[in-house]
């Protein structure tokens, strides 16, 4: 998700300023996507420029409070109807880190001990997080999602470890004839040779 629309979701419920843009974004998202205060106003200055928010008169604490404009309205409107495509989400760490383990003939298994642990207490603190979440629908559904992903990523894990505890560790191919001419392949077959009696006479 772009930080430019979920400052503007945020702004179709009203004028707001900086730090209140951040406050209510952290706390829509579950403080799972943290903001610092110079990524909002270079945001805002970006939506300033694109004719999507339009700045008001400072307050008497020389805050500037931003509004949504019509331009910005139908720019939340798309985003909101347009669905999220699978290449716009970023790689999976994670499923790399095996993918390659397994192709170095790594022994994957302690790997996945310690990923199966770290993901066992993230599970834990959101779970915690979500119990405190009730009153907010919000940070309550962006906690249900890392719940579910946390929990699909044990499965995934167990998954896995059977697979590879199943599978034969790939050893690497033994050279051919063609690789290395003057070495004999292992597997060949020695062609009978008749050898002759020690006791007949030599031609």
């Amino acid at each position: 998700m772009a930080i430019r629309q979920g400052l503007l979701a945020l702004l179709s419920q009203g004028p707001r300023y900086g730090y209140q843009l951040r406050a209510e974004f952290e706390a829509s998202t579950g403080a799972t996507w943290p903001l610092n205060i110079g990524q909002v106003y270079t945001t805002l200055s970006r939506l300033e420029r694109d004719g999507l928010v339009s700045p008001g008169e400072q307050d008497e604490q020389g805050r500037v409070v931003y509004s949504i404009t019509e331009a910005g309205l139908a720019e939340m409107g798309r985003w909101f109807s347009t669905p999220v495509a699978q290449s716009d989400r970023p790689r999976d760490e994670l499923v790399i880190k095996l993918a390659l383990a397994v192709t170095a003939t790594t022994d994957v298994r302690p790997i996945i001990q310690a990923q199966r642990t770290a993901t066992m207490r993230t599970l834990q603190a959101f779970v915690q997080a979500r119990r405190a979440s009730v009153e907010n629908p919000a940070q309550r559904l962006v906690l249900d999602s890392m719940i579910f992903q946390a929990e699909a990523e044990q499965r995934w894990l167990d998954h896995c470890e059977a697979v590879l505890t199943a599978s034969p560790r790939p050893r690497r191919p033994a050279a051919t004839a063609t690789e290395n001419p003057d070495t004999e392949h292992p597997n060949a077959e020695v062609p009978d040779v008749e050898v002759p009696d020690a006791g007949s006479p030599r031609g």
